[in-house]
């Protein structure tokens, strides 16, 4: 992969710096899967990617791993062939399966940081509270559905989020089991009314979301702190 533009920006020593991390992106949908291509642009070359699931019809208005073509596929396998296909030399670790209590340890360990882009509840808490016992980095994804208007995202504690609904039900659940920080990437911008009981999405919102994720993952590499 040609990374001279990059370099011109940051210098080789940090080119090899980023190409040298081991990140996992849990959950590869429309915040994911944005921020594991921003992140391969950005140099990255070890990559975990963990998600279930399948493409299907309805993630092609706003994932990157949606086209036609690949409806049916698992969402982990698409992903690391376009990573592939920007960087010959990644090592990519696909792995097809829901995180959950019984197989977080086992799937996140050897890690320099932790995306978590996943939307169930129970899981995610499990997810993180797992990193914060193991001393493994994480950024935690907030609500991007059921909005439209042009994103504002704030990198902030989770404790001092409002207006989301899901860092609401996440705050409850990582202070029962005392955990006092998280960083996230959340909106303030309120969602738009929906009865319908499914979350709506736009392409520009998770997008938005997974590439503030990628510039925090980055910048925290140059600073030394990761």
């Amino acid at each position: 992969m040609d990374k001279s533009r990059t370099e011109i920006l940051i210098g080789k020593e940090n080119v090899e710096l980023i190409a040298n991390k081991k990140i996992a992106i849990v959950g590869v949908g429309g915040v994911g899967g944005v921020c594991a291509i921003s992140l391969a642009r950005c140099g990255v070359e070890n990559f975990t990617l963990i998600d279930f699931d399948k493409v299907s019809s309805s993630n092609l208005n706003r994932q990157v791993v949606a086209f036609q073509q690949t409806i049916g596929k698992n969402k982990v396998d698409v992903l690391k062939e376009m990573i592939l296909s920007i960087n010959k030399n990644a090592k990519v670790n696909a792995v097809a399966e829901k995180i959950c209590k019984e197989n977080v340890k086992k799937l996140i360990s050897d890690f320099d940081l932790v995306i978590d882009a996943i939307d169930s509840v129970q899981d995610k808490v499990e997810l993180i509270c797992h990193c914060k016992e193991a001393g493994i980095n994480i950024i935690s994804s907030m609500g991007a559905g059921n909005r439209t208007e042009v994103p504002h995202f704030e990198i902030a504690d989770i404790y001092k989020t409002h207006d989301d609904g899901l860092a609401k039900a996440i705050r409850k659940k990582l202070k029962e089991r005392g955990v006092k920080s998280l960083e996230v990437v959340y909106t303030s911008q309120k969602p738009v009314e929906n009865k319908t009981g499914v979350i709506g999405s736009i392409a520009y919102f998770p997008a938005m979301c997974g590439l503030m994720i990628c510039s925090e993952a980055i910048n925290k590499i140059l600073r030394r702190e990761i």
